[in-house]
């Protein structure tokens, strides 16, 4: 029977690989757990495996969870779409927010971050691959943004985050990846200090390894199938 423990050393062990054949240092790339809809003992199983940071799609939930792993020193991320009237639990709740597409979410997060929290640590989202029914800023309005954000208190700017368009081939995930990459680069040439480049995922983790990624976002290899979620679910 596989157990969290067991499923993450696997995927430690695929990113292992991926760096290998990439050239790269596997220290290079984190690996976030996103642990969305599983509950807090799965998430305790994980920390005793090993893992410290894990990914939340659900403000609501991620923050009920939270209140009963209080004894753990994890680090929460923010990876889902944030509407406004969320975004004073994610200032003062989580350590990341990966999913920054437009500037007022940016401004009121660093208005109701804590000033006795570290600052919250910011990737901006874009929607690579121009899908209508994903949220992200368009790659040309990308830089624009980032200066913006980078300037405002409480935060602190560290890169981008995408989620593109799943496709088995191989070469069409590496593609899409190579545009975020080159889009990071662009960013960095343009002055802005940015270290973190969040792609990849389950399906795509090698590809997105391979163009650059310093950080997979993986659920469903490390804690299984999900139970879809109701409905309206904050």
């Amino acid at each position: 029977m596989n157990t969290i423990a067991s499923q993450r050393s696997q995927v430690l062990a695929r990113i292992d690989a991926a760096c290998a054949q990439a050239g790269r240092d596997p220290r290079e790339v984190t690996l976030l757990a996103v642990s969305k809809t599983f509950g807090a003992e799965a998430v305790r199983e994980a920390h005793a495996a090993g893992q410290v940071a894990f990914g939340e799609n659900y403000v609501q939930e991620a923050v009920e969870k939270m209140a009963r792993l209080t004894d753990l020193p994890l680090q929460w991320h923010c990876i889902g779409p944030v509407q406004s009237n969320k975004t004073r639990l994610v200032a003062e709740h989580f350590d990341w927010m990966h999913s920054v597409d437009r500037l007022k979410i940016a401004q009121r997060l660093s208005e109701q971050r804590p000033s006795t929290m570290a600052p919250l640590q910011v990737c901006i989202q874009v929607n690579i691959d121009g899908q209508t029914s994903k949220s992200g800023v368009a790659p040309e309005e990308t830089l624009a943004l980032a200066r913006e954000v980078a300037r405002l208190p409480r935060l602190v700017l560290r890169g981008l985050m995408t989620i593109p368009e799943p496709t088995e081939d191989g070469a069409a995930q590496r593609a899409v990846h190579a545009r975020a990459r080159a889009l990071f680069e662009h960013l960095r040439e343009a002055g802005l200090a940015l270290d973190t480049l969040s792609m990849g995922m389950t399906a795509d983790l090698e590809a997105a390894i391979a163009s650059g990624s310093t950080m997979v976002r993986v659920g469903t290899a490390i804690f299984g199938q999900r139970t879809p979620r109701a409905p309206g679910a904050a």
